[in-house]
């Protein structure tokens, strides 16, 4: 594993796009529902108990946030979306930086789709699919909490999903997911160092 995700930081929160860092070098954001599990993936990716806040009530990450990996390179948590007990005008501010953010971030590089294994390709998952054929941008899934459903489950799952996507017009890679139990973390770093580029550079 690449030891600059163990040294990610927090760069900073942004309400709006405009409060953002600087719009440069390459962004990989992590999407998904707010009871999703999307902190505790990144927290596990990067392992720090609490670089992205883990909040015991969905809905509480209503900000975008960036981590750096290095100066060229950082993760960013886009805000869960769909809990149902948040206001409906704040689901209306989410959605419009999201898609503010989707569509004008260009050091966006990749999306990755955080979801549910036992609530898979919800509406909002399939708007971000679309979102990435429209942007061109490569996309991968994790099927997280797979610690929650047998091996057999989770297997017959992913393969669901994987014929469900086979309608959308863009590659799409997913994968199984546990925070809790640490599986498929190489799998999430291979993708993440070829989007970044690691793969390609002479390793020490």
């Amino acid at each position: 594993m690449n030891p600059l995700y163990h040294q990610a930081s927090f760069v900073a929160s942004a309400p709006r796009l405009q409060d953002a860092p600087p719009d440069q070098g390459m962004e990989i954001a992590f999407a998904g529902r707010s009871n999703a599990g999307k902190s505790s993936a990144i927290n596990t990716l990067v392992q720090q108990n609490a670089l992205a806040r883990v909040s015991k009530t969905p809905g509480r990450t209503q900000l975008l946030n960036f981590f750096r990996i290095d100066d060229e390179r950082k993760l960013v948590d886009l805000p869960g979306y769909g809990y149902a007990k948040v206001p409906e005008a704040m689901k209306r501010e989410w959605q419009q930086m999201m898609e503010t953010y989707l569509k004008n971030r260009k050091a966006l590089s990749g999306i990755v789709l955080v979801m549910d294994i036992r609530h898979p390709l919800t509406d909002f998952d399939w708007q971000m699919v679309e979102w990435c054929e429209i942007s061109k941008l490569p996309l991968h899934i994790l099927l997280t909490k797979a610690d929650k459903l047998k091996y057999g489950a989770a297997k017959t799952t992913l393969l669901q999903v994987q014929r469900d996507l086979s309608r959308a017009e863009i590659v799409v890679s997913l994968q199984l997911f546990s925070a809790l139990n640490k599986t498929g973390i190489d799998d999430v770093h291979q993708v993440l160092d070829e989007w970044f580029g690691f793969s390609s550079e002479p390793s020490d």
